[in-house]
C-alpha cells in the first residue's frame, strides 16, 4: 500500500533562522561520509606497498562499506525514535574515533579493523543527514536540496582520490584519516547549536534481534562475494556454508521484522512499489559505482604511470558530470514537481559510460578515459538523490528515517558487493592473464605499488600492463550489463506528485 504523504500537515511550520547553517553542517557531514568511501582508493597501492597483503587489498574499502551497510537501517530507526540530532552527533563522534585509529594503524589487520570501526559511525552520517532534509524542507523543496547533496556526493567521488593522492605524495597516507577530525568537530558543534529536529515522542523499542540477524546476513553475503572464487571455490564447503548462512539469516530477519514492535526495516515498506523499485535501482547504482570507481585510480597509476595526485585529478570529469546533472535535475524537479524521467535517463547514460570504460586499453588516452568517466558521472547525477526523494515522498512521515535508511542500505549493499565481487573478478582475471605469458624466470613484485611495476624489465612490464588492463574490462563490462537492468527497472517507477510539507504539525 502506498502513501502519498497524507500524514503531513497542509502548511509547514515557520523555519528557524538557523536553517541555512544547519543545512551547511549537514552538507559537511555528507562530505565526510562520502569522502571516506573513495579517499582510500588512490592510496591503496602505497598502503599495500608498506604493509604488504595484496590479497587483502579490497578489504580496506570493503571493511568500511560492510560496517556502514550493517548499521545503516539501525541509524534510520534510531533517528525516528530518538530524534536525528543526538543520533547524528553520536555517529560523527564514533566516525572520528575510527578515523584517528586508522591513522595510527601499524599493520594491514589493524587498518582493516579500524576501518570497520570508522564505518560503524559513517553508516549513520549519510542516512541521518538525508533524513534530516525531510525534517527541514517540504517534499517539493527537497528536490533542490537533495540535488545539492547529490552534488556533494559527486564532489567527494573525485575529491576523495585527489585529496588522498595529495597526502600520499606530499605527506603520508595516514593524513587521509586525520583530515576528518577537525571537520567532524566543526560539524558536531554546528549541529549542536543550530539543528532543532522534531521530537517524535515515540516509545523506544530497539529491534535488537532484527539488527543482529541483518548483520549476520550481510556479513556472510560480503564474505561470500569477496572470497568465493578467489580464496576458495564457489562450490567449496566454505562457499556453501556462507550461502546457507546468508539465506538462513535473511529468512530469520524476515520473521523477526514481522513480530518486532518497532522493526528496523518494516516489511510493509516493500509493498510500496516506489520504495521497492528505488531499493533495487539503488543496489545496482551502488554496485556499479563503487565496484568500478575503486579501480580507476589504480588503472591510471599502474598503467598510465601518473602520480597519485594526477590520478585524482583525472577523475574530475566524473565529478563535473555528477555535479552538473545532480544540481540541475534537483532544481528542475522542485519546479515541475515530478521526478520519474530523471532516473530513466540517468541509468541509460550510466550504462553507456560503463560500457565505454569496458573498452579501456593500455593505449587509451587519458582524455578518452576522462570522457568515459564524464558520461558515467552525468548518468549517476540523475539517479542517486532522486531515488531518496521519491521514497521520502511516498511514505508516511513516521517512516521517513527507516525508508531513507532502507534506500541507502541497498545502495550500500550494492557498493559492498560490488567492491568485493569486482575485486575477485579482477584478481582472477589478472592471474589468468599472466599465466604462461611471462618470460622464463621473470618475477613480479609482491605488491601493486606503481613504482615497483614501472621498475620491472620492459618485457615483463608490457605483459603485466596488458594483463592488468585486460583484467579491468570484465569489471566494467559486468557493471554495464547490471546497469542496463537498472534502466529497465526505472520504467516501473511510479511518479507520485511532490506535495505536502516535510514536518508534522506541532
Amino acid at each position: 500500500m502506498e502513501s502519498t504523504g497524507s500524514a503531513y500537515p497542509s502548511t509547514p511550520p515557520p523555519r528557524p533562522r538557523s536553517i541555512r547553517l544547519t543545512f551547511g553542517a549537514l552538507m559537511l557531514v555528507m562530505l565526510l561520509a562520502s569522502l571516506d568511501q573513495t579517499i582510500v582508493s588512490t592510496a591503496l597501492p602505497t598502503i599495500v606497498g608498506e604493509f604488504g597483503g595484496l590479497a587483502h587489498l579490497s578489504w580496506i574499502v570493503t571493511a568500511y562499506l560492510l560496517a556502514t551497510t550493517i548499521v545503516t537501517p539501525l541509524y534510520g530507526k534510531l533517528g525516528d525514535l530518538f530524534g536525528r540530532k543526538i543520533v547524528l552527533q553520536s555517529a560523527i563522534l564514533l566516525f572520528l574515533a575510527g578515523s584517528a585509529l586508522c591513522g595510527l594503524s601499524r599493520s594491514m589487520g589493524e587498518l582493516i579493523a579500524f576501518r570497520a570501526v570508522q564505518g560503524l559511525g559513517g553508516g549513520g552520517l549519510i542516512v541521518t543527514a538525508m533524513a534530516a532534509i525531510g525534517d527541514l524542507f517540504t517534499p517539493r523543496e527537497r528536490g533542490r536540496y537533495q540535488g545539492i547533496f547529490g552534488g556533494v556526493f559527486g564532489l567527494s567521488t573525485v575529491l576523495g582520490p585527489l585529496i588522498g593522492g595529495f597526502f600520499v605524495e606530499h605527506l603520508s597516507w595516514r593524513w587521509i584519516f586525520y583530515v576528518n577530525i577537525p571537520l567532524g568537530f566543526v560539524a558536531v558543534a554546528i549541529i549542536g547549536l543550530a539543528f532543532a529536529a522534531p521530537n517524535h515522542g515515540r516509545r523506544p523499542a530497539i529491534d535488537v534481534v532484527g539488527a543482529l540477524l541483518l548483520a549476520v546476513t550481510l556479513t556472510a553475503l560480503i564474505l561470500l562475494t569477496s572470497l568465493g572464487g578467489n580464496a576458495f571455490a564457489w562450490t567449496s564447503p566454505q562457499s556453501l556454508a556462507l550461502a546457507a548462512i546468508t539465506v538462513g539469516g535473511l529468512a530469520g530477519f524476515a520473521v523477526a521484522e514481522r513480530i518486532a514492535a518497532e522493526p528496523i526495516l518494516p516489511l510493509k515498506l516493500f509493498g510500496n512499489a516506489v520504495f521497492a523499485i528505488a531499493c533495487a535501482v539503488g543496489f545496482i547504482v551502488g554496485l556499479a559505482l563503487f565496484g568500478s570507481v575503486t579501480f580507476m585510480p589504480m588503472y591510471l597509476q599502474v598503467v598510465k604511470g601518473v602520480s597519485p595526485t594526477v590520478a585524482g585529478l583525472a577523475l574530475t570529469p566524473m565529478m563535473a558530470g555528477v555535479l552538473l546533472t545532480s544540481i540541475t535535475s534537483g532544481r528542475i524537479i522542485s519546479r515541475i514537481g515530478r521526478y520519474r524521467p530523471f532516473p530513466i535517463a540517468g541509468t541509460a547514460i550510466m550504462t553507456l559510460g560503463l560500457a565505454l570504460l569496458a573498452t579501456l586499453r593500455v593505449s587509451t588516452s587519458t582524455w578518452a578515459a576522462g570522457g568515459f568517466m564524464l558520461t558515467l558521472g552525468l548518468g549517476l547525477g540523475l539517479v542517486m538523490q532522486v531515488l531518496v526523494l521519491a521514497v521520502q515522498n511516498a511514505v508516511d512521515y513516521r517512516d521517513l528515517g527507516v525508508a531513507t535508511s532502507g534506500t541507502t542500505l541497498f545502495r550500500s549493499i550494492g557498493g559492498s558487493v560490488g567492491v568485493s565481487l569486482f575485486g575477485a573478478i579482477f584478481a582472477a582475471a589478472l592471474t589468468a592473464g599472466l599465466a604462461g605469458r611471462l618470460p622464463a624466470g621473470a618475477g613480479l613484485p609482491s605488491a601493486t605499488a606503481p613504482a615497483a611495476i614501472q621498475a620491472l624489465p620492459a618485457a615483463v612490464r608490457v605483459v603485466y600492463l596488458d594483463a592488468f588492463t585486460a583484467a579491468l574490462r570484465p569489471v566494467f563490462g559486468y557493471a554495464a550489463a547490471i546497469a542496463a537492468l537498472a534502466f529497465a527497472l526505472t520504467w516501473f517507477l511510479k511518479d507520485v506528485p511532490l506535495r505536502g510539507p516535510a514536518r508534522p504539525a506541532r
